[in-house]
């Protein structure tokens, strides 16, 4: 075979594997096209939005990283599960969903949004899982939640809110979780949870809460997990869970605890609560020892993770386990207070014979004095 022949035939070979190439490279721009102009038919609700990806058949418009800085128009009318997450979006104004009304699931997580007008969900009267986490939001007005009644799933972790007030969360009857977790939560107003008695599920760690009053989480007796780790509580009021008679979980683990009141776990009354309090730092004395022996002598509470609590103060027992030394914590006091009181009493005693000493002294003093006197006389007459 000559080389002529020998390049004709590889350029041949070449280019029937070129041809290959482009016709399946044309198969699948036909069967993405086909997918895509049938996605939606005009009389399920007009064409798929440019960016989107639209499935008839579930009833999905799926939008994420479609680089939108605002609300796409003309959504197919028929979407009941709307994904507009990792988008530029920075405002939702009032009325702004009223081309889906059908909507049952709305993705809004990782935009930029800051401002939430009143009304904003106000047509979505089926919706029930609202997704608004990673984004700039640092106030919830009364009108946020308009038209929301149906809503029982509500995302606003890593978010910028400071604090709850009353109107926070008004309209929410069927709402059953709340995902708070990684604000800057630093206050909550008593009684902003009330609007919320079908609630079951409050994240709310990672957040700056300094401190528990009572009457916060009042109205919330469907309420089975509560999630206060990783906060800055130092104290809470005697009466701050009495209303969460539902209670299955209580995480109140890595916030700055020093001691704790037996009434305070005492007054939940639930058929069997678990408590979770390792990573505080615990002031290990006999009052604290005598709160866990009551806590554990009471059958409906569970401390999960008491092996895992250290001892924060005193210095000596820095870091040495809880569980290690609260038994010596109360002998150790008992021990201090007998070696006082035998002090003290060994003092009274010793000040009481000294006393009686004294007082025997000056009487015989008092006695030879007499005597002289009487000596006297009797030597002048």
């Amino acid at each position: 075979m000559s080389v002529l022949q020998l390049e004709i035939r590889t350029d041949c070979g070449a280019m029937r594997q070129v041809r290959q190439v482009l016709w399946l490279l044309l198969l699948l721009a036909r069967g993405a096209w086909s997918r895509y102009a049938g996605s939606w038919s005009t009389s399920a609700g007009g064409d798929c939005v440019v960016g989107c990806d639209c499935r008839a058949e579930l009833k999905f418009t799926v939008c994420s990283g479609g680089g939108f800085s605002h609300l796409p128009l003309a959504l197919p009318a028929p979407t009941e599960l709307l994904d507009l997450s990792h988008n530029r979006l920075t405002l939702l104004p009032p009325r702004s969903f009223s081309s889906v009304r059908r909507l049952r699931v709305l993705l809004l997580s990782n935009n930029s949004i800051s401002v939430v007008q009143d009304g904003a969900f106000s047509l979505l009267e089926f919706l029930q899982r609202l997704d608004l986490s990673r984004n700039h939001i640092s106030t919830l007005r009364g009108g946020f939640s308009l038209g929301l009644a149906s809503l029982r799933d509500l995302h606003l972790a890593h978010n910028l809110l400071t604090s709850l007030h009353t109107s926070s969360f008004l309209h929410l009857d069927s709402l059953q979780r709340l995902n708070l977790t990684a604000n800057a939560i630093a206050s909550i107003q008593t009684r902003s949870f009330s609007p919320l008695g079908s609630l079951r599920q409050l994240h709310l760690a990672h957040n700056r809460l300094p401190s528990l009053a009572g009457g916060v989480f009042s109205m919330l007796r469907s309420l089975e997990l509560l999630g206060l780790q990783d906060n800055l509580i130092q104290h809470t009021d005697d009466s701050v869970f009495k209303p969460l008679t539902s209670l299955a979980l209580l995480d109140l683990a890595h916030n700055r605890l020093r001691t704790v009141s037996f009434k305070t776990f005492l007054s939940l009354h639930t058929y069997s609560t678990h408590i979770l309090l390792e990573g505080n730092p615990w002031v290990c004395d006999c009052d604290l020892q005598r709160v866990f022996h009551k806590l554990h002598s009471v059958q409906r509470l569970f401390l999960d993770d008491y092996a895992n609590l250290s001892c924060g103060e005193p210095a000596e027992l820095r870091g040495h386990p809880l569980g290690e030394v609260d038994d010596e914590l109360c002998v150790a006091e008992t021990v201090t207070v007998l070696i006082i009181t035998v002090t003290v009493v060994t003092t009274v005693l010793a000040a009481m014979v000294m006393a009686e000493r004294k007082r025997k002294r000056k009487k015989r003093g008092r006695h030879w004095t007499q005597q002289g006197e009487a000596s006297d006389e009797s030597d002048y007459s």
